[in-house]
């Protein structure tokens, strides 16, 4: 028995001392990672880097790194990697810092902070462009044999307030690793850029990644400030309307039919709102559905036109903007007459108006004759 007990005493010491590894120690000195650098990757896209703190004492334990973005906009994240990449605006310039730290079940040790800068690029005040704003758009693709749906994108900004008249601007956009520079522009008076149009990108249909633009420029007079702005593509995505509507009256049966619009996005995305309205007495219904056809019950009396728009549904990605409401189709009966009767009308109208003018003359001219006769007679 004191031999069993003897072992177990030395059992549990080796289970405490291997816990004692294993586990966080409250008297362990976390040193701060070393060699953090901020490097530009891309438009509006950082990679920072750090090294482990090679001081730091080694024992079997994870650490991690605690990363902390200081500007333009306030973000922390945990990462056990010795790197990180972000998609940020860079105009106003990026800082960062990253410290090392310990977690347990009931407490967190840390290192101290090391930080790191990228400064705002140079250039004058209210020379920037201003009120930067982009859409894009879905065509079918009929020249490539890899991508059915092409994506167009159409950008348009205000002149800085300050900036000199011989200003020029030029915009890029990134989206994924693809960046490519404006060739189309539009120009204001002055012949300066103000907007710019690509028929044809490497953006995705379905893509959720963000869309980076960077609009810089140029001026013999002063240091032009760039400015660059991150895009969500579900919000500013210019949905097709729907295709081919059709609407029929059966007595007071009114339906409706149409066709998904041109998108990428399969029959089962969409969401649709029907507009009908009723000519006669201005009254207006809308109604929201999931479906591509639509029954309703109208005043037959009445003329009526329909109107039919799409979005892309909450189920397919987040929700966005709604398209332009497709052509009207008119149906129904118009409460004027048509031109035809009313021309019938007034002809006839004329007509027993002549007539009756002519029996008056008639009357007055055979009048005498009349009274002639009936004397010859006496």
């Amino acid at each position: 028995m004191i031999i069993v007990a003897h072992v177990l005493l030395i059992l549990l010491g080796a289970t405490e001392i291997l816990q004692a590894d294993l586990l966080p120690d409250e008297k362990i000195s976390l040193l701060p990672p070393v060699n953090f650098t901020i490097k530009v990757t891309g438009l509006a896209q950082v990679l920072l880097q750090w090294k482990p703190n090679p001081d730091q004492e080694q024992r079997n334990v994870n650490l991690e790194y605690q990363v902390k973005i200081n500007a333009p906009k306030e973000d922390d994240y945990e990462t056990r990697i010795t790197e990180s990449k972000c998609v940020t605006i860079l105009h106003k310039g990026f800082s960062a810092s990253v410290r090392t730290i310990l977690q347990s079940d009931h407490s967190l040790l840390a290192s101290s902070w090391v930080s790191a800068e990228l400064h705002a690029p140079p250039g004058s005040p209210g020379t920037s462009i201003v009120n930067l704003t982009c859409t894009t758009n879905t065509t079918e693709d009929n020249y490539s044999r890899l991508r059915s749906y092409q994506v167009s994108l159409h950008c348009t900004w205000l002149v800085g307030t300050d900036a000199p008249e011989d200003t020029q601007y030029f915009l890029y956009y990134r989206y994924g690793s693809w960046t490519e520079e404006c060739q189309e522009y539009s120009k204001d008076t002055l012949g300066r850029n103000i907007a710019c149009w690509f028929p044809r990108t490497f953006i995705l249909s379905k893509g959720r990644d963000w869309l980076a633009v960077l609009v810089n420029g140029s001026s013999k007079h002063s240091a032009i400030k760039p400015f660059d702005q991150l895009f969500a593509l579900h919000a500013i995505d210019q949905i097709n309307p729907p295709l081919n509507v059709t609407a029929e009256i059966e007595g007071t049966r009114l339906s409706i039919q149409w066709e998904k619009p041109v998108s990428a996005f399969p029959i089962h995305c969409f969401d649709y709102e029907v507009k009908i309205h009723n000519t006669r007495n201005g009254y207006l219904q809308i109604e929201k559905l999931m479906t591509n056809a639509f029954i309703s019950i109208i005043d037959d009396l009445s003329k009526h036109d329909v109107q039919v728009r799409a979005a892309v549904s909450s189920m397919c990605r987040e929700a966005g903007l709604w398209s332009e409401w497709s052509q009207p189709i008119y149906v129904g009966n118009d409460e004027h007459k048509p031109l035809r009767e009313w021309f019938l009308i007034v002809i006839m109208a004329t007509i027993c108006f002549i007539l009756l003018i002519l029996s008056l003359i008639c009357k007055i001219k055979l009048g005498p004759v009349r009274r002639k006769l009936k004397s010859s007679v006496i």
